[in-house]
């Protein structure tokens, strides 16, 4: 026995020894390899605007040191790449900027902020021009600000208007057995109406037509000024498809040249002034953003403006860059509030809502920071329901004209397998020393009690968001109510009735906090800084995620999304803020 345990601790030590092996390489090649990366740009260039990797505003920072060795320190969120175009207009080694078969995961609100970057970069002088083998109308969006558009002979352009979709499971229900309890409060809050109705109801419908109708005119209204073509000639070529092809799209004066990428690069040569048969200096726009974000810069005065980015669905715990966590919002409000140095803070918000619990813990942190300093918000693609709870009390509000904010209104829903577990030959029964002794179950009804006094608790929170809206935007509880019930709004709209106070982006926001906190001269830090430790990293590890991997090129990009967005209905606990519906506009 004792040979065998000292043959079983030889193999244990031999196995400790090449993990310490193993992740001394790594350590060694991520403290000492980074370092050799110096981008260099050369004169004549231009930035090539490849933003595949692009999603977030903000791509975050850790306070374990072995987390900020170990991820990959070179991501960059948009937030990087618009600060980057705003430099490149004085870099005298940047002559211009080249979109080419651009395919982006950015949301509408994220597009206008880049488009705007890319508007002012032309009023320096210098170009933008943009090529695609095809375009999708999102893509045409933002490659509509360039000087010269491009299109493959052989491509194609989607130039149509916008739509949504809703699926319906009301007889699915009946049929299965599987129903959804719902419990909530606005008639637009339309998260649940599938479990509800079979077809969609007049407000919800409203509510919808109202929306695309409101995004597509801002989309087309920027597209108007940047190709000179009326919003109504706009309106006539998406009505009849009369884009769908190159020639038609440059008949309607969409693209400019039809032509192989080959001619496309021609056409760059001869802006640079380059021989034909030469190559031309590039720059990929995230290696120039790393470039610029890791340039030293000296700053006259300690003063700072705080940005603190809340991003994803609102829940408990820590959070991270793609989940608003309690943990990580309330360290950082409360740092930023005890910091002499920041002087106001910029609230970032990209938020379809979540947790109705946490956004109001999230709310009262920001009314203790707002006592002390000044709080701007900013909101990105989403800041609706939770996300607007965030948002309300802050001193000012600033939305693009197509983020989609307010449904201010709450929801719960509670799965009920009773029918289903009958029809299988299930049945449950309880036995409880009190009447409302035992939790809500699956397997049995659902007790008419519980749903009142589960209403009770919605409705009670729903008026508790309605009065902080009203006390924030210093209108009547009644006020509110008439815009709430739910129904949500684009960033256009909800300047109109007083959800927010100006139409601009986080530019904006940063200079509208300076001047709120009488300064003139300072620096921006970013927030937060999530305490995530080595194992919440290892998770993230390429064979900790082939399997999602696989899972995704096994059943598409579109049914995974699908996929992940039911594993995030099984994670929501208690009563919800949250948007009605997820739209994708392409």
């Amino acid at each position: 026995m004792k040979f065998l345990g000292n043959v079983l601790a030889t193999i244990i030590g031999i196995f400790v020894f090449f993990m310490l092996f193993f992740f001394g390489i790594l350590l060694i090649g991520a403290a000492f390899g980074g370092e050799s990366e110096v981008v260099t740009v050369k004169s004549n260039s231009v930035i090539e605007l490849n933003l595949d990797r692009i999603q977030n505003d903000y791509t975050g920072k850790y306070k374990d040191p072995w987390v900020t060795i170990f991820s990959d320190n070179k991501k960059i969120g948009l937030t990087d790449i618009i600060n980057s175009i705003e430099k490149a207009k004085t870099d005298t080694d940047i002559k211009g900027i080249s979109i080419l078969n651009d395919n982006s995961s950015l949301g509408m609100a994220q597009s206008k902020a880049l488009r705007d970057a890319l508007e002012s970069f032309k009023k320096s002088g210098k170009f933008v021009m943009a090529y695609a083998n095809s375009y999708s109308q999102k893509e045409y969006y933002l490659n509509s600000v360039a000087n010269t558009i491009y299109i493959n002979p052989v491509g194609d352009m989607d130039f149509k208007g916008l739509s949504a979709e809703i699926m319906f499971f009301k007889d699915f229900q009946e049929k299965t057995g599987l129903k959804m309890e719902v419990i909530r409060h606005g008639k637009y809050k339309s998260a649940v109406e599938p479990f509800l109705e079979n077809k969609m109801s007049d407000a919800n419908r409203e509510q919808t037509t109202a929306l695309l109708n409101s995004v597509w005119s801002s989309v087309v209204s920027d597209i108007s000024k940047s190709r000179n073509i009326s919003v109504t000639k706009l309106n006539e070529i998406a009505n009849g498809l009369l884009a769908r092809t190159p020639e038609m799209a440059k008949a309607e004066k969409l693209v400019d040249i039809i032509a192989y990428e080959d001619v496309y690069h021609s056409a760059i040569k001869k802006a640079l002034k380059v021989a034909e048969n030469e190559d031309y200096n590039k720059v990929n726009i995230t290696d120039y953003a790393q470039k610029i974000a890791t340039t030293a810069q000296s700053f006259d005065s300690k003063d700072e403006i705080a940005i603190i980015y809340a991003q994803g669905e609102i829940m408990s715990g820590e959070g991270d860059v793609n989940v608003i966590g309690e943990g990580s919002m309330r360290r950082s409000l409360q740092q930023a509030r005890k910091n002499k140095n920041v002087k106001a803070i910029v609230l970032r918000i990209d938020s379809p809502g979540g947790s109705a619990l946490t956004s109001d813990l999230i709310w009262r942190e920001i009314e203790l920071t707002k006592k002390v300093k000044p709080i701007v918000v900013s909101m990105g693609n989403y800041a609706a329901s939770g996300g607007y709870y965030i948002a309300c009390n802050a001193n000012t509000i600033f939305a693009e004209a197509n983020t989609i904010t307010g449904s201010i209104g709450v929801f719960g829903v509670l799965p009920n397998f009773t029918a289903l577990a009958t029809k299988i030959g299930i049945n449950t029964e309880q036995v409880k020393t009190h009447e409302n002794a035992a939790n809500y179950s699956p397997f049995v009804p659902i007790d008419e009690n519980f749903k009142a006094v589960t209403l009770e608790g919605v409705e009670h929170i729903y008026k508790t968001f309605v009065t902080h809206v009203a006390e924030g935007r210093k209108m009547t509880f009644d006020q509110v109510d008439a815009i709430a019930q739910g129904r949500v709004w684009t960033g256009s709209e909800a300047l109109k009735i007083g959800l927010v106070d100006k139409i601009g982006g986080l530019n904006d926001a940063i200079a509208k906090a300076a001047s709120l906190a009488k300064i003139t001269k300072y620096s921006t830090q970013n927030y937060p800084e999530y305490q995530k430790n080595l194992d919440d990293l290892l998770a993230n590890l390429p064979f900790a995620t082939s399997k999602a991997t696989f899972i995704k090129e096994e059943i598409g990009e579109d049914n995974y999304r699908i996929l992940q967005e039911i594993k995030r209905l099984q994670t929501r606990s208690g009563v919800q803020a949250i948007m009605p519906f997820e739209i994708n506009i392409n």
